[in-house]
């Protein structure tokens, strides 16, 4: 018996659709090269003093990211200034800055602000028997102004030199917190300068002291015009006791704005996550701020970055609000992948139809060249009969063995009716002979 060809189909898929899955898998693997890493799962905030609103907020900030598999590691630190210095040397991605504390200079070292958190006033507490309308009246007297590095420090340098003090011509303490406050108590200084919550434990005692009074800023339009990153914002009356009426007439506060600022450099993904963090814990209000006004991309320390300005334009991305993080951020980290594959697979999806339709019929058009050959013997005179039975047996054998979809019935039909024909034409031919 002769060798049966029985059709491989395994093969004949190999070689229809095996260069089309290999084009689409190069093209994949060259368009991965261009897909953007994967965030860091831990970054690390630069706060303030471990009793301070920023080491609060960023303790707040930790456990929002922590829901989203981010661990935020809070550090604590001087304040502002060496939180601006940690920045610029990278040694940690995130701060919390207050207005008044940066440069240009600093501006062009790669950070950008997310937006401005909250209002910070401005404390300028005084001795009764000191008395003190405007900050010029400070002039010699024993201030305390913080702590090195901190950003209570660089704002009340900045006001007291509007006023031509500073420390050739007045002692400058660097006291700053409850040493600060105790020291104004005790009459050792005349005043103190403090950027504090109204809930501050040391605002709070010092409001409390019959010896101690709180400086309006009469002339806080004047400073706001100076230092576009202050506000102006009012302290009513009896607003922090009702009972002792405290303060006991309403008071304009110089106010700075926090500011969460970010090194440029930092993934887009954790800047939006940053962001809707800084939403949660700040879009509250409080007594200067409106429900909703923070954050905000006003009072900026720094330009605002890209992604934040999206976010306030268009609110959380699409993904972020319906998945978890880390899907979201794989889902748009590969949608980059998504217009090669597009490109490559319209195409295919033309092209492939074709291929594969020629392929199935291929299955049984090959055998019509035999199919001929013996027609055509048949019409010599001394055609080998024998010869043409036994090749017609053989092609009638292997197409009873042709598998293919029974789309293409028809033409594997048509096949065998021809050879049926030919078998005919050669029997009535060996009759005669």
């Amino acid at each position: 018996m002769s060798n049966q060809r029985k059709p491989n189909n395994n093969k004949d898929n190999i070689s229809i659709f095996g260069p089309a899955i290999l084009l689409v898998l190069i093209g994949f693997i060259l368009t991965y090269q261009f897909v953007q890493p994967a965030p860091p799962d831990s970054i690390r905030i630069a706060t303030g003093q471990k009793e301070g609103a920023y080491y609060l907020f960023g303790q707040q900030y930790q456990e929002r990211l922590k829901q989203e598999k981010i661990e935020l590691e809070v550090l604590n630190t001087a304040g502002s200034i060496e939180n601006i210095q940690r920045l610029i040397s990278g040694e940690v991605a995130v701060a919390l800055v207050q207005g008044g504390t940066t440069s240009h200079a600093e501006a062009e070292k790669g950070l950008r602000s997310l937006g401005s958190l909250y209002f910070e006033p401005i404390w300028v507490f005084h001795r009764k028997n000191v008395p003190v309308l405007h900050l010029t009246d400070l002039l010699g007297q024993r201030i305390a102004i913080g702590a090195e590095g901190s950003g209570t420090r660089a704002l009340a340098q900045q006001l007291l030199a509007d006023n031509d003090i500073n420390p050739s011509n007045t002692p400058l303490l660097p006291l700053s917190g409850r040493a600060a406050a105790d020291a104004l108590l005790n009459g050792e200084i005349a005043s103190a300068f403090f950027v504090a919550s109204p809930m501050s434990p040391v605002v709070r005692a010092l409001l409390d002291s019959d010896q101690i009074k709180l400086l309006s800023f009469g002339r806080a339009d004047a400073y706001t015009r100076t230092h576009r990153f202050l506000s102006s914002v009012v302290l009513p009356e009896g607003v922090i006791n009702m009972r002792r009426n405290l303060p006991a007439e309403k008071t304009v506060l110089l106010a700075a704005s926090a500011n969460l600022v970010v090194r440029e450099d930092l993934h887009p993904a954790l800047m939006d996550l940053l962001l809707q963090a800084a939403q949660g814990v700040h879009n509250k209000g409080g007594w200067f701020e409106e429900k909703g006004q923070f954050p905000a991309p006003d009072y900026l320390v720094y330009p605002l970055s890209s992604e934040a300005e999206r976010f306030y334009k268009y609110g959380p991305p699409f993904l972020q609000r319906y998945l978890p993080f880390w899907a979201a951020t794989l889902v748009d980290r590969l949608k980059v992948m998504l217009l090669p594959f597009l490109a490559l697979m319209i195409p295919l999806f033309k092209i492939m139809p074709p291929i594969y339709r020629w392929r199935m019929r291929s299955r049984i058009y090959r055998w019509y060249k035999e199919v001929l050959e013996i027609d055509h013997r048949l019409f010599v005179a001394d055609a080998d009969l024998q010869q043409a039975q036994s090749a017609l047996t053989r092609i009638e054998h292997e197409v009873a063995h042709i598998e293919i979809p029974l789309s293409y019935a028809e033409e594997l039909y048509d096949l065998r009716l021809h050879i049926s024909l030919i078998q005919q034409k050669l029997d009535r031919l060996q009759q005669k002979g």
